[in-house]
């Protein structure tokens, strides 16, 4: 009579077939989800092309409105001096001598290139004056699908005696230019090309994304009565905090002394 195949010598060949079975469920439902995110993605690229054509849109919209505030800045004495010098960022970079010649900055403008991503430029605009020959200074940034940044920074034709005062340019570390060490102008001259993975200057992010959407921030010092506001107001609650604090140890104290005096006769 033979021998009945015991359940233990059949466990191996089942758990291997479950095994192909668990298997073939993941793949099936990895190949599902990489057809998923596959999908989510087309969305994106959709997504992305349609902000950008919004962007491009607003951006000529916005444009005229932006012509039409620098007609109007233009008759306001100092009025980008005066938001540099207010702006907690970039009124370090200005040394004494750099102040005097902003006196004649009539005009400062940003403008993204037409199709957004590709780059920007900013523009300073200058009435003459006995510093250098320039009546307007560039600096544009250019990004190219290869991931480089073209940076191209105007040559400052400075007067006699005028360059080596401002224009000179310094040996840096990293992207932090040092305040007050160097000329603010010396920035026009730092034109090196960059991976954009590395592309950093911290100058003309703070002009495009801080300083030029609203200068009259700045020139009203708005932004320093916003942190001197906080701080009054961490005052006054801290005041308060202690004063509630007084007051119930106050409280307490008069409750021990009235139960000391309630013993005595």
């Amino acid at each position: 009579m033979a021998k009945k195949a015991k359940i233990t010598d059949r466990v191996p060949e089942q758990n291997d077939a479950d095994d192909d079975h668990v298997d073939g469920e993941l793949v099936l439902s990895i190949e599902k989800l990489q057809e998923a995110q596959d999908d989510l993605e087309k969305v994106n690229e959709e997504a992305s092309d349609k902000v950008l054509e919004v962007e491009q849109k607003y951006n000529e919209i916005r444009r005229p409105v932006y012509l039409k505030r620098n007609e109007i800045l233009k008759t306001i004495p100092d009025f980008w001096l005066t938001a540099f010098l207010s702006h907690p960022a970039l009124g370090d970079l200005l040394r004494d001598e750099d102040k005097k010649i902003f006196k004649y900055l009539y005009s400062l403008d940003v403008e993204d290139f037409k199709d957004v991503k590709s780059g920007y430029a900013i523009r300073f605009n200058f009435n003459e004056n006995p510093y250098f020959e320039d009546t307007k200074l560039t600096k544009t940034f250019t990004f190219f699908d290869d991931g480089t940044t073209k940076i191209v920074g105007t040559t400052i034709k400075w007067k006699d005696g005028m360059g080596v005062a401002n224009g000179v340019k310094h040996e840096k570390k990293g992207n932090k230019r040092p305040p007050s060490e160097e000329s603010f102008f010396s920035w026009f001259s730092e034109t090196e090309q960059k991976d954009i993975a590395e592309f950093q200057d911290e100058v003309a992010e703070i002009i495009k994304e801080d300083l030029w959407p609203n200068p009259l921030k700045y020139f009203n010092n708005e932004a320093d009565e916003e942190v001197k506001k906080y701080n009054l107001t961490y005052t006054l609650v801290v005041k308060i905090s202690d004063a509630l604090t007084w007051t119930e140890n106050a409280d307490d104290d008069a409750i021990d002394w009235e139960e000391d005096t309630d013993g005595v006769s």
